[in-house]
């Protein structure tokens, strides 16, 4: 595992375009998930320790903000020839495990990553009303605890989600998320030969 920090896009950039399989059937575009109050964007996996940490915070997190009018999309961009335990039928038993309330998509030519900038899993973007960036970075500022190589204790710091709630209860009053952002960090995405970053 090669920990990683997010690229931070920059703020205010308009959401990419997707069309994704969903791990739910059929396919889930950009559109599919806009039009709520914002959209927050993860790039996630199901095998990494920082996205294990955080699941079951963010599970309950989106389900109370959906409630609230904000939508939610999780995407996995790894691949999955080379960690079987991203692939597609993978994600639709993490997804239930979770009990995640939003699509969960699958990247599989990894176009979407790229057009994201993402880096890391959790990678998180939160978009406004206009699908402009207004955040990107932490979930909050937990990590898991390395017990050895392979082997994570997420019990001693548990995840909460405080600073993706603080801004996207900013957007819900109306406000600015201010600019100062704490970048995200985890497992970097597992590209294909070839097809790492520049």
């Amino acid at each position: 595992m090669a920990l990683t920090e997010s690229t931070m896009m920059a703020l205010h950039s308009a959401a990419p375009d997707f069309n994704l399989p969903s791990t739910d059937g059929g396919h889930v575009s950009l559109s599919d998930v806009s039009g709520g109050k914002a959209l927050v964007v993860l790039f996630v996996c199901n095998h990494c320790p920082y996205v294990i940490h955080i699941a079951p915070a963010l599970a309950a997190l989106a389900k109370a903000y959906q409630e609230k009018g904000i939508n939610f999309v999780a995407i996995s961009s790894n691949d999955a020839s080379t960690y079987p335990d991203d692939s597609f039928e993978a994600m639709k038993v993490e997804k239930a495990k979770q009990g995640y309330t939003f699509p969960y998509l699958y990247d599989e030519d990894q176009s979407v990553a790229h057009a994201y900038n993402a880096a890391c899993t959790p990678d998180i973007y939160v978009f406004d009303e206009a699908n402009k960036l207004a955040y990107r970075g932490q979930f909050d500022d937990t990590r898991p605890h390395r017990i050895s190589s392979g082997n994570y204790d997420s019990t001693q710091t548990p995840a909460s989600g405080s600073t993706l709630k603080s801004a996207l209860d900013t957007l819900l009053a109306g406000d600015s998320v201010p600019e100062q952002q704490t970048p995200s960090m985890g497992c970097n995405i597992k590209w294909k030969a070839g097809n790492e970053p520049c």
